[in-house]
């Protein structure tokens, strides 16, 4: 039809010197040779004397639409690549350094694209799928480009700014395949091996999934030893921050995603601790990642600043900090050796900094308050006389007081917390489906389901969307200006304390151990946690420090056990003697 239309337009084209003409959607004409556009257009009067014009337009902009529809050919590595990309962003506006972007996060990845042969070696595992390029005809085997993913690949990892536009080699275009596998891809999924990818179980191969991304972050973090923990990391995530949640609607329009693809990038709930931490350390071991640069006592992750930090979140006395210091020394967990992340090493294990940092604290408390439901209220009946008749003098920390502001807090923080997660809009604005025919479906779907949410919120007078928080470290803010809520930071501790010679030594003489006996090695878990086998006051020291870090409450009971069994060493074997004479005797 086009051809028919520019019959009229005898003139010779100025690149080729040939008749033979088209027209745009813009009604200029294009020479079908050399495709050159002229400034010439078709003036058409009126388009109700022609009818067939309007129609002929609105079938031409179909046919291109529908080849815009079609997207680029891409594999699901990129589509985790571009993933990653957003993610190292997000911790950029963070104040995370430009290196952990540029140089370790993307040192990772291309060692991960190399051991799962998916780039960077002699024969890629895509290597017999695309081996016809369109495109670019230099480029017709993928062994003499070894640069595979990062040049093809949209976006890269290296370079930013004007150096990425000077220095770094233009972008080309990822290799279109020829065959069935675009076929395959067009009906089941929009990328080419989203199918393939999704039956994929190799034995020894990390598989890459939205989880996994965050391990790529933590490790680059842990690396670079950034003012992040893995919890913040969570956190981040869950307040939206860093993408994870509905992160493929960050994916270009070109990247069509459907079918098999719904299953490989969308998630449907919030990353766990656990999780993510057994992650860490399958994707270091498979990746042979080096040991780590040493955790040093000025290092953010060492417990002794990772202490402070949570103690001051938690409203607890300055004075506490000298106690955890000595516990961690006496423990032994604030030598470099235990602290440092060592993957190649027999027993490959990360230290989970903060989980370890907020036990020390609970064990201080025990020691300092014994937190049997007795010890802990007399002591602050003490403290609550003392301060009533000593204002003027530096008021000593009561306990009760302290429980009874952070209980208040706790519970708001935890109310506002469950809300926002219950009001969370799951559905992505860029909607999934499950095949290219049922994209027009869904999209009516979703527009139908926006107009009813602007409906309801006008009528409700409230927008469905949750306020997001702006970052930051802390959850719980403490000041001495806040009239409102007490600030125990400058509280003294001589109220638990007693002389004994030249030193201080605590009131409290007892202690408690979390755990009598641990589970045997075969055991999944190193103990159990069941809440009325507790105390109240040692309950709800876990629950504030469990929701702290979003954890289980059991996690944290654990940790503090493990460190009270380094602490107690001694006890711990006496015991393991007693059991084993008594097997001894009923034989």
């Amino acid at each position: 039809m086009d051809l028919e239309e520019a019959k009229g337009f005898r003139e010779r084209c100025t690149q080729c010197a040939a008749v033979s003409w088209g027209l745009t959607d813009e009604g200029k004409y294009y020479c079908t040779s050399c495709h050159n556009v002229t400034e010439r257009s078709k003036e058409v009067i009126s388009t109700e004397a022609i009818p067939n014009t309007k129609i002929q337009a609105i079938n031409r902009g179909l046919k291109r639409k529908r080849k815009l529809d079609k997207g680029w050919d891409w594999y699901v590595c990129e589509g985790f690549q571009h993933i990653l990309y957003q993610q190292a962003e997000a911790l950029k506006t963070l104040g995370v350094g430009p290196e952990l972007k540029d140089e370790v996060l993307h040192n990772f990845w291309k060692r991960y694209l190399q051991k799962s042969k998916q780039a960077y070696c002699k024969n890629p595992v895509y290597r017999k799928k695309a081996t016809v390029l369109e495109d670019n005809p230099s480029h017709s085997d993928w062994d003499s480009e070894p640069e595979l993913l990062s040049d093809f690949s949209y976006p890269s990892f290296v370079g930013s700014g004007a150096e990425s536009q000077s220095d770094v080699h233009p972008r080309k275009p990822f290799p279109i395949s020829k065959g069935s596998q675009s076929e395959t891809a067009s009906v089941c999924s929009g990328s080419l091996d989203g199918v393939e990818y999704s039956r994929q179980k190799e034995k020894g191969i990390v598989k890459m999934t939205v989880p996994t991304t965050l391990a790529f972050c933590y490790l680059s973090l842990l690396w670079q030893r950034e003012t992040i923990a893995l919890s913040d990391l969570l956190r981040f995530v869950e307040e939206n921050h860093i993408p994870y949640i509905n992160a493929f609607q960050h994916f270009p329009e070109e990247m069509k995603l459907y079918g098999r693809d719904k299953g490989i990038f969308a998630v449907e709930s919030w990353p766990n601790y656990e999780d993510i931490y057994k992650k860490i350390i399958e994707v270091a071991r498979f990746l042979d990642l080096p040991r780590f640069p040493d955790i040093t006592e000025d290092c953010y992750l060492h417990p002794n600043i990772l202490c402070l930090k949570y103690l001051m979140e938690v409203n607890l006395p300055d004075e506490m900090h000298s106690f955890t210091c000595q516990l961690v020394k006496m423990a032994g967990i604030g030598e470099v050796d235990f602290l440092t992340f060592d993957p190649i090493a027999k027993m490959a294990r990360t230290v989970k900094y903060d989980v370890q940092a907020v036990a020390v604290i609970v064990i201080v408390l025990k020691v300092l308050f014994l937190l049997d439901d007795n010890l802990e209220w007399s002591l602050s009946a003490i403290a609550e006389k003392y301060n009533e008749e000593n204002k003027e003098d530096k008021p000593w920390f009561d306990f009760r007081k302290w429980y009874q502001v952070m209980k208040k807090s706790f519970d708001e923080e935890k109310q506002k917390w469950e809300e926002a997660r219950a009001k969370y809009m799951w559905k992505s604005e860029k909607p999934l489906y499950h095949s290219s025919i049922d994209r027009s479906v869904a999209q009516k779907r979703r527009e139908m389901v926006v107009n009813l949410q602007k409906q309801f919120s006008t009528l409700v007078d409230s927008t469905p969307t949750v306020e997001k928080k702006s970052p930051s470290s802390f959850q719980f803010n403490w000041t001495e200006e806040d009239t409102d809520k007490t600030c125990f930071h400058g509280h003294s501790l001589q109220g638990v304390l007693k002389k004994k010679g030249q030193s201080l030594t605590t009131k409290n003489s007892l202690y408690w151990l979390s755990t009598q006996k641990f589970c045997k090695s075969y055991c999944k878990h190193v103990t159990t946690y069941e809440e009325s086998n507790f105390s109240l006051s040692y309950q709800f020291v876990l629950n504030l420090f469990s929701f702290l870090l979003r954890i289980k409450t059991s996690i944290l009971h654990e940790e503090v056990s493990l460190i009270e069994k380094r602490l107690f060493k001694t006890k711990y074997s006496k015991t393991k003697k007693k059991s084993s004479r008594s097997r001894k005797v009923r034989k």
